[in-house]
Order: structure tokens, then C-alpha cells, then sequence
């Protein structure tokens, strides 16, 4: 769980705010049926930067029903989730224009990137994410050779992104 809290903090807060430009997208996958957790910088409400305020808002929905596929419910504002796994978010991104990038020690080495449309990044543990299910393209970029932790990553990514708009 520490994981994922970390990966949500990293990914919306900044000093003093939120950054409103910025969702991410938590796959819960162990056991059961697979739940996806959407938080959304522009609307969240009521969540604070703490790792213990993160958790809880993941302990109170874990109480809940997961939601069919493709059906959004509301768990607080800014928070929503449904039934799916990684290829269903993929899918649902590439309906919606999301340019889709995998983040992966042997991609290419991630220095910029042209932010002017709508992008993701996948992260995973230190394991190589299999995607061999994805039937439209994806990018593979790297931060470098070494593995990173995930919320590592994320202030990565978000500083070139920062560091290339004008």
C-alpha cells in the first residue's frame, strides 16, 4: 500500500498545492476482481499530502463494491473508480488521444517530451510489464538503467515536463 500512496503523492502534490493538470490512474490487481482508482488533480478534494491520509481514503474504498467496467462511481471528490485492468485504462487512453508511453529501463532515454496533446506513463514495480495484449502502439522511455521507484519516477517525469513548457 506504502507503494501506491508514495506514487499518488508524488504524482499531484506540490509545494503548497495541487497540480491541477494531473491524474493518476492506481491498479489494485491482487486478488479479486482488478479495481482501478482514479484521483484528479483538477477536482480532488479533502485529501492531504500525508501517506496516512492517502491510505485511508484507499482503506474506504476497499470496503465498497468494485464497479462494473466502464462504470465511474464516485468514492469523494476527485476520487472515482471501476472495475478494469491495465489494458482497459490503455484502451480507454487511446480512445481519448492519449499518447501512451511505457516507462521502462531499456527504452529510450526520456529527455523531453512535446506535452501540446494528452500523454501517460505506465509505471510498474522492478519487473518488465508485459503488454503483449495491446493492440495500438506504445512508446518505451527510459529515466536510465537503474530501476527507480515508482514515486521517483513521477517527479522525474513531471520536472523535464515542467522544465520543456514554455
Amino acid at each position: 500500500m506504502d507503494v501506491l500512496v508514495r506514487a499518488v503523492n508524488s504524482a499531484l502534490f506540490i509545494s503548497h498545492g495541487i497540480r491541477k493538470d494531473t491524474q493518476i490512474v492506481v491498479h489494485l490487481m491482487g486478488g479479486g476482481i482488478p479495481r482501478r482508482v482514479f484521483f484528479d488533480g483538477c477536482e480532488l478534494r479533502g485529501v492531504r499530502p500525508d501517506e496516512r491520509s492517502i491510505a485511508g481514503h484507499f482503506k474506504s474504498l476497499m470496503k465498497t463494491q468494485v464497479p462494473p467496467i466502464g462504470h465511474f462511481t464516485e468514492v469523494s471528490k476527485g476520487i472515482r473508480q471501476s472495475g478494469g485492468d491495465i489494458y482497459q485504462t490503455l484502451r480507454e487512453w487511446n480512445m481519448d488521444g492519449v499518447e501512451s508511453y511505457v516507462m521502462d529501463a531499456g527504452g529510450s532515454i526520456f529527455e523531453s517530451i512535446d506535452v501540446a496533446g494528452k500523454c501517460g506513463f505506465v509505471l510498474s514495480d522492478d519487473l518488465d510489464l508485459d503488454l503483449g495484449e495491446v493492440d495500438f502502439p506504445l512508446s518505451s522511455l527510459s529515466l536510465g538503467r537503474t530501476w527507480l521507484q515508482g514515486h521517483s519516477c513521477i517527479s522525474v517525469i513531471h520536472h523535464i515536463i515542467d522544465s520543456h513548457i514554455q
